[in-house]
């Protein structure tokens, strides 16, 4: 039975789009692995799935597995597509849905036919919920790296936007940071869930450039999420402004945060790539 598809993308991380509320679909590991291969399948660095709302306060629910076929609560580009698919996909004509996630509600506004804001929710610096192997809260933590040709102690920021992430602060993403600490930091012992691993640039207090290392999928053109736990990170400690933009690799996202307490809000571009179909591999 053949499986229908959209490959989309948002700022050039890239996604595969199912609808299982028109469609039968079983979201198994093998099955995800498979569709993510560049060379046997599809390809993509999130799988992103429509179901049906659980719950009476949503439109629909929201799933996101990686390439490895792990299922995580967060994709902030995700979620921009998410809107637009299932606009374009006549499931919504609304300008404003709500969408059930893993980790809470989400908010996704359409701004355009291609432009979308997203409320991500409330970015949490409690060790426990993030999680990490800390018992008090910090500005900023640090690891001492000591395997096998490299040592070095990594300070960072911590926080959880619907997945845990880090932001480490560098002078120039471009210098190997992220080839160098990123695989190591993710699967690190400190972080009992792994974690999505930010570097930022700063340019000046409304502008900052990041490279983020995803957990389970590795780096990809643009991290939603990641782009808004750096600003929060950002605004947290006192360096950056609360309106900003992230210049990511795969171009431009706009943040806005208010402070401990409130919503991080973002807004992008959206593309549509093409439609298809390809065997379902039970």
């Amino acid at each position: 039975m053949a499986l229908k598809f959209s490959k989309m993308h948002g700022l050039g991380n890239d996604f595969v789009v199912i609808d299982a509320i028109n469609q039968h679909f079983e979201p198994a590991s093998a099955k995800i692995k498979h569709l993510a291969d560049r060379n046997l399948g599809i390809g993509f660095d999130q799988l992103l799935v429509v179901e049906k709302a659980q719950s009476d306060h949503a439109d629909f629910k929201y799933r996101i597995f990686n390439a490895d076929g792990g299922e995580v609560s967060q994709c902030g580009n995700g979620a921009r597509c998410f809107a637009r698919f299932v606009r374009e996909q006549n499931l919504s004509d609304a300008d404003l849905i709500t969408v059930e996630t893993n980790s809470g509600l989400l908010q996704l506004e359409m701004m355009s036919a291609s432009r979308v804001r997203v409320n991500m929710g409330t970015p949490t610096f409690d060790p426990k919920q993030i999680p990490l192997n800390a018992s008090v809260r910090c500005d900023q933590y640090q690891i001492d790296l000591d395997q096998q040709s490299i040592q070095k102690t990594i300070q960072f920021s911590a926080l959880a936007i619907g997945n845990p992430h880090i932001v480490i602060l560098v002078d120039d993403v471009n210098q190997g940071d992220l080839e160098t600490f990123g695989p190591i930091l993710e699967a690190h012992s400190f972080f009992p869930e792994r974690v999505n691993v930010g570097f930022m640039q700063i340019v000046d207090r409304k502008n900052f450039i990041l490279r983020v290392f995803e957990r389970g999928v590795g780096e990809t053109k643009a991290c939603g999420s990641g782009a808004c736990a750096a600003m929060a990170a950002g605004v947290q400690i006192g360096i950056l402004d609360t309106h900003t933009t992230a210049q990511l690799i795969g171009g431009e996202l706009q943040l806005e945060w208010q402070g401990e307490d409130n919503p991080v809000m973002m807004t992008g571009e959206t593309a549509m790539v093409f439609q298809g179909e390809i065997a379902d591999q039970h």
